[in-house]
């Protein structure tokens, strides 16, 4: 990120408007008009060879008539016509270009949009863009767009990979009362995109939180390097998650959409934290940007009412928040606030008797109270109290406990007096909500948050043994001979090449031979056929298992080789692979794929049923340190068969996390040869007694 250049793009101190119109309804006359309208306190230039005069500002026939310097111009002029204006803006001096116009990679106009970005950095030149609305700016009245107005001023900032959604957030921001401070849409990323936006937000001092509508990444890695890096809380919605959607995305903005639990962990590994909806990316934002994460686990529900606490409490299990009885000194407090017949448990229920004191008592002790991590104040509306009353009420007790940096969310039930007291929560600092379970909610991203944070500032398991020569080696091999996979034996040696506990597998080219590694290893062992034209070795009735002894040994190699040729005839055969027959253990499957918007992609999930029909299985981009794996394990819904369940005993996670590790390393260090790759099945055993590779598959990148 250039500073300097995304500061004259975002925060310019002059303004060109290239293709500006004096006809009302031409985006070009939209812009200069939102620019004056603003109150925009900058020079603005509106560019028209055909012109004189627009809304009161001289219009000049080229930029390069401007007699002042300029930091950005607004490209409204038709697609066919950008390169050239580009020229021109290059030549004057001018740092930051806003490119309004469609018709670039959206409508499989690549080359053109390439172009651009050439002609962009010929000149060291910032481009947002093209296809988009523009941007705006609360801090500096700047409406560098068509977007009608400014949002309600806020603390936090968005990015929008969709122009139409922008403009919709932006007049909800009024309705909703979240806002923001800047509005930026970014539409096809040709050159800045979310990676620059988040770095350079995470120094705007006018924002404290980053929210993103994502539809997809140009970059992935970038992405999760700049939210690892960012200070401030980052929250995302994800589109194009369903097949459907994903196509929609790529049509909308040119854009892949990854796998959504491959965006899913990539943000966990970001410190991201994830919306579920438009709703719920309004409502987390507002208390992310207003509140100090929830550094622990202890969440308090004060209410009024019953019904609304029960609400509250079934939210707090649904969102992560299981609610806990407060203890006895707490109670004993709060009994003090309340009716006889009222709860102090948690939810604390003062009646739908509470009214200011009883409101104001409570929270001025509970908020400070060592216990209390995170504190949620409900409210339903009642004929005997006044909800601002109630909301002055949880303000001064709040004020007079002192900020401690604990977390505070408020949910009021109830009509228009009940909406005009939030909206006047919400501007004096404290997020408030239509109903308990958003309120809940939003408490949850808080917690979330913080959790999302500890695991970024984790640090990376180091790559091990590892021996990169020899595994590469292998695989020129196998390229020599024109092939684009490894053969199993290849495969494991790669894997133990990277410190991976393989089966113990020999490669037997007669049947004499098969019969002496078998005898070296120890019965019982398994015969596989082993070929690059036979990757489905089962379904060539070329695998036998439990082989105990010589006889059975003949007997095996013989049946293989026989059913391999009737599978195949044609099929290069490398001969028949002599392996240990690993003890039993439970069957967990590891793969890799190259993800095309963030590279070596690694999947765990146990075996058998649980990935094939279940599809219980969990991914984290590479590197994955043991930490993570460690977390991976509790992301499935198998987890409690590895920690042990009905009497079995726990399984080697340390072991299972290190060989995971090590495995993402793998893919990593060799990114540039491996495609795709698994290691299915892996055998873990009890703890401290390890674990077995016991069949591995590599696939290699086309070249």
């Amino acid at each position: 990120m250039d500073k300097e250049l995304l500061d004259a793009l975002l925060r310019p101190t002059s303004v060109a408007v290239i293709g500006a119109s004096a006809t009302p309804g031409k985006i070009g006359y939209t812009v200069v008009s939102n620019l004056i309208n603003e109150g925009y306190s900058g020079p603005i230039y509106p560019i028209n060879p055909s012109a004189t005069e627009i809304l009161g500002l001289k219009v000049y026939p080229s930029i390069s008539d401007v007699p002042g310097p300029i930091d950005a111009a607004v490209i409204t002029i038709p697609a066919k016509y950008v390169a050239q204006s580009l020229e021109e803006c290059g030549k004057k001096g001018v740092k930051g270009l806003i490119i309004i116009t469609s018709g670039f990679s959206e409508s499989n106009r690549r080359d053109l949009e390439d172009e651009l970005v050439q002609i962009a950095r010929s000149y060291n030149m910032r481009i947002l863009g093209p296809n988009i609305v523009g941007t705006l700016s609360n801090a500096d009245k700047l409406n560098a767009s068509f977007a009608p107005f400014l949002p309600l001023p806020g603390k936090a900032s968005l990015v929008s990979q969709s122009g139409a959604l922008l403009i919709a957030m932006d007049a909800s921001t009024y309705i909703r009362r979240v806002g923001f401070d800047k509005l930026i849409s970014i539409g096809n990323m040709s050159d800045v995109d979310f990676s620059d936006l988040i770095e350079w937000l995470d120094q705007d001092e006018n924002t404290t939180c980053i929210c993103l509508y994502i539809e997809g990444l140009k970059n992935g890695r970038t992405f999760v390097d700049a939210g690892k890096k960012a200070r401030k809380p980052i929250i995302a919605l994800k589109s194009g998650i369903s097949a459907h959607g994903a196509a929609a995305a790529a049509s909308h903005t040119g854009s892949l959409a990854g796998a959504v639990k491959v965006y899913g962990a990539a943000f966990q590994q970001a410190g991201v934290v994830q919306a579920t909806d438009l709703d719920n990316l309004f409502d987390r934002t507002l208390a992310l940007s207003l509140m100090s994460p929830m550094k622990g686990d202890n969440l308090l529900i004060v209410t009024n009412g019953g019904g609304v606490g029960v609400l509250a409490t079934d939210a707090a299990e649904r969102f992560g928040l299981p609610l806990k009885f407060a203890p006895g000194d707490v109670q004993a407090e709060l009994k003090k606030h309340m009716p006889e017949f009222g709860s102090a448990k948690n939810p604390v229920d003062l009646t739908g008797m509470a009214g200011y004191e009883w409101y104001y008592d409570s929270v001025r002790f509970s908020y400070p109270h060592d216990w209390v991590d995170g504190l949620v104040v409900l409210y339903c509306e009642t004929a005997q109290t006044n909800p601002q009353e109630i909301a002055e009420g949880i303000k001064k007790a709040i004020d007079d406990a002192g900020n401690n940096g604990k977390p505070v969310t408020v949910s009021f039930v109830g009509g228009e007096r009940s909406e005009s007291a939030m909206r006047w929560l919400v501007e004096n600092g404290i997020p408030a909500y239509g109903a308990p379970d958003r309120a809940v909610n939003a408490m949850a991203a808080l917690r979330e948050y913080h959790k999302i944070r500890q695991m970024v500032a984790e640090p990376e398991t180091p790559l091990g043994v590892h021996d990169n020569d020899k595994a590469r080696k292998i695989i020129a091999a196998a390229r020599a001979e024109g092939r684009d996979s490894l053969t199993e034996i290849e495969a494991k040696e790669v894997f133990a090449a990277y410190g991976m506990p393989v089966t113990k597998t020999y490669l037997s080219r007669s049947e004499d031979q098969a019969v002496k590694m078998a005898a070296e290893i120890g019965y019982p062992v398994v015969m596989k056929i082993v070929s690059p034209d036979i990757l489905h070795k089962s379904d060539a009735g070329g695998v036998k298992v439990n082989i105990k002894d010589e006889k059975g040994a003949r007997e095996a190699y013989n049946t293989i080789m026989a059913n391999a040729k009737a599978y195949k005839a044609d099929a290069n055969i490398h001969g028949i692979a002599v392996q240990e027959m690993a003890p039993w253990g439970t069957e967990v499957i590891l793969g890799s794929v190259n993800d095309p918007t963030f590279g070596p992609t690694m999947m765990f999930g146990l075996g058998g049923i649980f990935v094939e029909v279940l599809k219980d299985v969990t991914f984290r981009v590479a590197p994955v340190s043991e930490s993570q794996a460690m977390r991976m394990f509790s992301e499935i819904r198998g987890a409690p068969i590895l920690k042990g369940v009905r009497g079995e005993a726990p399984r080697d996670r340390e072991a299972l996390a290190n060989t995971i590790s090590q495995y993402s390393n793998m893919i990593l260090d060799l990114d540039d040869e491996i495609a795709e790759s698994d290691a299915n099945p892996v055998l873990v055993y009890e703890e401290n007694r390890g674990i077995k590779v016991v069949d591995a598959r590599i696939i290699l990148k086309k070249k």
